[in-house]
């Protein structure tokens, strides 16, 4: 029963974030991180109502994927590298969100053109300007922008992060309020809507919402922790 217990009590702490921002009840994703955990925890998840699951890494998405059922919706949260996005569009997730450059963007269009298809992504932002973090600079980002916009094979739905670690929650707030401001910011110079804002995680997703998120990525939180093979 663990990770029912868990569900339900994420699912109350998002709900009450969501009247604390004066936010509609049910206007956040909750994204079960699956990564790393066998099939058998996430369908203990699906028994429980979850269906949108995201995984870090093609190859072992490619796994899972079919091992469930077929009304689950999956993203790929991970770094994607260009000569996977053939595999990763033809694998059908509902969103690729750490689309972290131009170049990225631009093949993801290509190859979606050539499938007859659209590639739904999200554009990762660093917003803390960390070195070991992937992403656009916010400056750098609306640099890119004419550009990431023109490309004909993208539904670009919004814009995610990942802050630099803080032991205090609060402490995230700032990069969860500059990725909102970002987002409105890009909103006002157009033409897209950007609905989607993907931030917060175990252990800071209240906070993200009370800032905007529309989707937050939980995972140990809900399957507890995370056990990774030896190198």
């Amino acid at each position: 029963m663990y990770i029912q217990d868990q569900l339900a009590e994420i699912r109350a702490a998002i709900a009450a974030a969501e009247r604390r921002a004066g936010r509609p009840a049910g206007s956040v994703q909750l994204l079960a991180v699956s990564k790393t955990f066998p099939v058998e925890d996430i369908m203990h998840a699906y028994r429980d109502g979850q269906r949108d699951f995201g995984e870090n890494r093609l190859q072992e998405a490619m796994g899972k994927m079919p091992e469930m059922p077929a009304d689950c919706t999956w993203h790929l949260i991970g770094p994607l590298q260009r000569n996977k996005v053939r595999k990763a569009l033809e694998q059908g997730f509902a969103l690729i969100e750490a689309v972290d450059s131009l170049r990225l963007a631009e093949s993801i269009s290509r190859i979606a053109g050539e499938l007859g298809t659209t590639g739904r992504i999200l554009l990762e932002v660093n917003v803390d300007a960390e070195e070991s973090k992937h992403g656009f600079t916010p400056q750098g980002l609306l640099d890119d922008w004419p550009a990431l916009t023109a490309l004909p094979h993208l539904d670009i739905r919004g814009l995610m992060c990942i802050p630099a670690p803080t032991e205090d929650p609060e402490g995230a707030r700032p990069a969860f309020a500059a990725l909102r401001g970002l987002a409105e910011k890009l909103r006002a110079i157009g033409p897209l809507p950007l609905p989607e804002l993907s931030m917060g995680m175990s252990h800071d997703f209240p906070v993200a919402v009370e800032e905007g998120a529309t989707i937050v990525r939980v995972g140990s939180a809900i399957f507890g922790r995370r056990t990774y093979p030896a190198r």
